[in-house]
C-alpha cells in the first residue's frame, strides 16, 4: 500500500477481499479474454475459418495478462478495450487476427459489467443470508423478553425483545427478497454489434440470422446465462444499473435503521453491540463503550443510498443508442455500490451475531412504565366488578397525573399504591393489581408472532439459502 497518494477506503478498511477481488482489474481482463474465447469458439463451431490453434493460443493466456502492453497502447490509442485487443494479440501471434470478430467494445465491457454484477449480487445474497440467520436466532431466543415500546422515543405499550429484532428482520428479508429477484432477472447483454442490430454478425454469416442467433446463445451459455436480451442499442439499458443499485441501496436503509435503533437502545444501556476487551471507545473518556460498529454501518449506509441517484441520471441521460459519458461515472458508482453494501451486511452481520441483552435494565424500564401502561388493564377488571368505567377513567387520570408530576421531582412512581388505596372505587388488593402488572400480560401475542414469522416466513427462505464465503473478518 502506497501512503503518498490517496487509497480507497471502501477497499483499505471496510469491504471484502472476495467483493474487491470481482472489480479488480485482473477478473475484469480475465472476463474480457473469457468473451473473446468464448466468442471464436461459437464462431468457429458455426463455421467461420478459425483454427483449434488459434482458440487453444487465446486461452493459454486468458490469465496470464500483459498490463505494461495494455497501458501503452491505451495511451496511445485512447481506447482501452482496443489497447487490450492489441495487447491480448502480442501474445498470441497466431490469433491475433480473429480477436474481438465482428464485436463491438460493448460486447466485451457491458458484458463483463453484468458478470461483475452476478457475482457481486450471489456474494451479497450470501452475506444477507448470514444476517438473517444471527438475527433470527437472536429473535427466537428472547422472543418472550418483555420490553418497553417506543413510539415517536416515547414510553409505549410493552413489546419483546424478539418482536423488536423481527422488525428489523423484516427489512433485511425483503432486501433478500428483492436481490435474489435482481439475480434471477439479470440479463447477459449479449453479441451485439455497434449499435444492437447484430449487422457485423449477420455479414459474417452472409445473411443466416439462425447463425447470428445461434452464436448470441452460444455465447451467452458459455459465460454462465441462460438468455441475452433481445433488444439492445450499442449498451445494455442503463435501467438495469439502477434496479441493481437500488436492490443494494435497500440494504443501506434497513441497516441504517437496524443500527440507529442499536445505538438508541445502547444509550439506554436496554442491549449493546459487541465490545471486545482491549477496545477502546474514546480518546479521552476512557470510560465510554461507543457503539461504533453501529455508528460505521450507518455511515456507510448513507453513502451507499445517495448512490441511487447516480445510477438513474445516468439512466436517464443516456442519447439514443448510446453516449460515453455514462462510462467514468459507472467505473465509480457500480464498484463503490457493491463494496459497500458488502462492508455494511459484513458489520450487521458481526453486530446480529454478538448482541448483549442487558435484563436488568430492560426490567427496571419496565417497571417503572408499567402502572401506567398497565391502567386500561386495571380499568377493565374495575369495570367486570361492577364499575363505572367512566368514573373510573377519570380516577386513573387524576391518580396517574399525580404519580408524573412525583417522577418528575426524581421520586419514584406511587400510582400503584394510590390505586390499592382507593377501595372506593377500586375494591382490588396489592396482589391483584400485581397480578393485574405482570409484564406478560402486556405483551400481546408478540411471542407467538416471533415464532410465526420464523416459522412461516424466514426458516423457509433459508433453507437451501447461500453460505458466505471462509475469510473477510470485517475490520472494527
Amino acid at each position: 500500500m502506497s501512503h503518498d497518494v490517496y487509497s480507497d477506503p471502501l477497499i483499505e478498511r471496510y469491504a471484502s477481499r472476495e467483493m474487491a477481488a470481482l472489480f479488480s482489474d485482473d477478473f475484469k481482463f480475465s472476463t474480457w479474454r473469457r468473451l473473446w474465447v468464448a466468442l471464436a469458439r461459437a464462431e468457429q463451431a458455426l463455421g467461420l475459418p478459425i483454427t483449434d490453434e488459434q482458440i487453444a493460443e487465446l486461452e493459454a493466456h486468458v490469465s496470464d495478462i500483459n498490463y505494461d502492453v495494455a497501458n501503452a497502447k491505451e495511451r496511445e490509442l485512447r481506447h482501452d478495450v482496443m489497447a487490450h485487443v492489441a495487447a491480448y494479440g502480442a501474445q498470441c501471434p497466431k490469433a491475433k487476427g480473429i480477436i474481438h470478430l465482428g464485436a463491438t467494445s460493448a460486447d466485451v465491457g457491458d458484458n463483463t459489467d453484468l458478470i461483475q454484477m452476478r457475482e457481486g449480487l450471489r456474494l451479497i445474497q450470501a452475506r444477507l443470508a448470514a444476517c438473517l440467520r444471527a438475527l433470527a436466532a437472536f429473535a427466537d431466543e428472547h422472543k418472550a423478553q418483555a420490553t418497553l415500546g417506543f413510539t415517536h422515543f416515547q414510553p409505549a405499550q410493552l413489546t419483546t425483545v424478539g418482536k423488536r429484532a423481527c422488525l428489523w428482520l423484516q427489512d433485511l428479508v425483503l432486501d433478500y427478497r428483492e436481490v435474489s429477484r435482481r439475480l434471477d432477472e439479470l440479463p447477459f447483454r449479449g453479441i451485439q454489434g455497434a449499435t444492437g442490430t447484430q449487422a457485423s454478425f449477420l455479414e459474417l454469416f452472409q445473411g443466416d440470422h439462425a447463425k447470428v442467433l445461434k452464436l448470441d446463445a452460444m455465447v451467452a451459455e458459455a459465460m454462465g446465462f441462460s438468455s441475452s436480451l433481445v433488444i439492445s442499442g450499442q449498451t445494455y439499458t442503463r435501467r438495469i444499473d439502477t434496479q441493481v443499485v437500488e436492490a443494494l441501496a435497500g440494504i443501506g436503509e434497513s441497516a441504517h435503521k437496524f443500527t440507529n435503533d442499536l445505538r438508541l437502545l445502547c444509550h439506554l444501556r436496554e442491549v449493546e453491540e459487541p465490545f471486545e476487551r482491549s477496545q477502546v471507545g474514546s480518546s479521552a473518556m476512557a470510560y465510554k463503550r461507543n457503539p461504533m460498529r453501529s455508528e460505521r454501518a450507518a455511515s456507510l449506509s448513507r453513502y451507499l443510498m445517495s448512490l441511487v441517484a447516480n445510477a438513474q441520471q445516468t439512466a436517464a441521460t443516456q442519447w439514443l443508442e448510446r453516449t460515453l459519458d455514462d462510462s467514468a461515472n459507472r467505473r465509480i458508482t457500480i464498484p463503490h455500490a457493491f463494496l459497500a453494501a458488502d462492508a455494511v451486511l459484513k458489520l450487521v452481520a458481526n453486530i446480529a451475531g454478538g448482541l448483549v441483552v442487558r435484563p436488568e435494565v430492560i426490567r427496571s424500564h419496565v417497571e417503572a412504565e408499567l402502572p401506567f401502561i398497565a391502567t386500561e388493564a386495571v380499568l377493565m377488571e374495575a369495570v367486570k366488578r361492577g364499575g363505572d368505567r367512566q368514573v373510573l377513567h377519570e380516577r386513573i387520570r387524576e391518580h396517574s397525573m399525580k404519580a408524573a408530576e412525583r417522577i418528575k421531582t426524581g421520586q419514584p412512581s406511587d400510582l400503584v399504591e394510590r390505586l390499592a388505596g382507593d377501595k372506593k372505587h377500586f375494591a382490588l388488593s396489592r396482589a391483584e393489581l400485581d397480578e393485574l402488572m405482570r409484564p406478560e400480560r402486556h405483551v400481546g401475542r408478540a411471542p407467538e408472532q416471533v415464532g410465526q414469522y420464523l416459522g412461516e416466513t424466514v426458516r423457509p427462505l433459508l433453507d437451501g439459502a447461500p453460505r458466505e464465503p471462509a475469510g473477510g473478518a470485517v475490520t472494527v
